[in-house]
């Protein structure tokens, strides 16, 4: 599992489609997870410290588990077939670990709000990971370098809008922010 953070939160110019870009910690290796429109406004409404009158349903879910006796540990994107990613959120109870499925853009918006990492298998990276180059921002790599032989010409093709996706952003704004 590689430790990520979320770097940004982008609107596809092509289709209007929400994408969290998550970013391999210490490094400019990049995952673009596409999510919905309330779930990016969750993750941005923490991300900017908004403060709403009521609850959003991560708020929720959070209080949830915490009345509960349970602690977020951890979240991880564990896996992309056809296209749709999966994860798991990692909750302790009573000093067992739970392992409790979820949608990639939910367990994020859960992580922001209870501060715990983000973390995402190797086998995802090796598929959709894109690497920027830190001069130009543009991208000089689909998927891991040294592992892009576990992919099959249906991943491949399956990828295709995430490729499309990439060609579309503006990423000198990556490095503008950064500054």
């Amino acid at each position: 599992m590689v430790e990520m953070l979320i770097d940004s939160i982008r609107v596809s110019l092509m289709n209007n489609q929400r994408v969290v870009i998550l970013r391999e910690k210490g490094t400019n290796y990049y995952l673009p997870i596409w999510i919905g429109p309330g779930e990016a406004d969750a993750i941005a409404v923490k991300l900017q410290n908004v403060e709403l009158p009521r609850p959003l349903t991560h708020d929720l879910l959070q209080s949830l588990i915490s009345t509960l006796g349970g602690t977020l540990n951890y979240v991880v994107v564990n896996d992309l077939q056809n296209d749709t990613f999966y994860a798991k959120l990692y909750i302790s109870v009573d000093g067992q670990q739970m392992e409790v499925d979820s949608r990639p853009s939910d367990a994020i918006a859960l992580a922001v709000r209870t501060g715990v990492p983000i973390y995402v298998e190797e086998s995802v990276l090796d598929k959709a990971g894109i690497m920027l180059d830190e001069e130009t921002g543009k991208p000089v790599s689909e998927g891991k370098p040294k592992k892009k032989e576990g992919l099959n010409e249906q991943d491949m093709k399956g990828l295709s809008a995430f490729k499309d996706f990439i060609n579309t952003l503006d990423l000198d704004d990556f490095k503008k922010r950064k500054s």
